[in-house]
C-alpha cells in the first residue's frame, strides 16, 4: 500500500463523506449530485458489499489518520466477461496534491489480493482531465473511449483504462 494513504474499510460512520463528496463540483462528470435517498441507497451498498464482490474504502492520511477521500473496485460486467472496475473521489481541499494517483496505486494491491478477476477498470469521462491523469499516474493502459449510460438516460464517452493485476503484459 502506498504509505502517504491508508485505505480504512467503509463503515457505517462513513455516510458524511457521500455527502462531501455529493455536491456540484465533485459530480459534474458523474451526472450532478445525487438525492439524500440515492446516497443512503449508495451507502448501504457500500456497507453490504460482500468482499468477495469487491470493497470501498476511505482514503486516509497515513500521517494523521485525516479523511481524504472514497476509493473502491467492484465486479462488472464488461465485454467478454467480468472484470473490476474502480473509482474515487477526493475532496476538493486535498486534491492537486496527488492522493487519488496513490489511492489508485492502494486500491489496485487489495483488487490484486483479492484475486478473482484479472483486470481492473477505470472508467473516467474523455473530459475529466484529473481522473485521466490519475489513471495515467497509477500505472494503468489507455485502451481508447467507449460509451457509456450514465447516469441511466444519458449517454457519455469514457476512456477506458486497464491495469493488468496478474503481472503480465497483454
Amino acid at each position: 500500500m502506498d504509505s502517504d494513504v491508508r485505505l480504512v474499510p467503509w463503515g457505517e460512520d462513513d455516510f458524511w463523506l457521500l455527502r462531501r463528496t455529493n455536491g456540484p463540483e465533485m459530480t459534474e462528470h458523474l451526472g450532478g449530485p445525487e438525492s439524500e435517498e440515492k446516497l443512503a441507497g449508495r451507502h448501504r451498498r457500500y456497507l453490504e458489499l460482500d468482499p468477495a464482490a469487491g470493497r470501498m474504502y476511505r482514503v486516509v492520511l497515513a500521517d494523521g489518520g485525516e479523511t481524504v477521500g472514497s476509493v473502491g473496485f467492484w465486479e462488472r460486467e464488461w465485454r467478454d466477461g467480468t472484470v473490476w472496475e474502480t473509482g474515487w473521489a477526493v475532496l476538493p481541499e486535498f486534491q492537486g496534491r496527488g492522493l487519488a494517483a496513490r489511492a489508485a496505486r492502494a486500491v489496485i494491491e487489495e483488487a490484486r489480493a483479492a484475486g478473482r478477476h484479472r483486470w481492473l477498470h477505470a472508467w473516467p469521462k474523455v473530459t475529466h482531465t484529473a481522473s485521466n491523469g490519475v489513471c495515467e499516474r497509477a500505472g494503468f493502459t489507455l485502451l481508447g473511449p467507449v460509451e457509456f449510460e450514465y447516469p441511466k438516460g444519458h449517454r457519455i464517452t469514457c476512456h477506458d483504462w486497464r491495469f493488468d493485476l496478474s503481472g503480465e503484459d497483454g
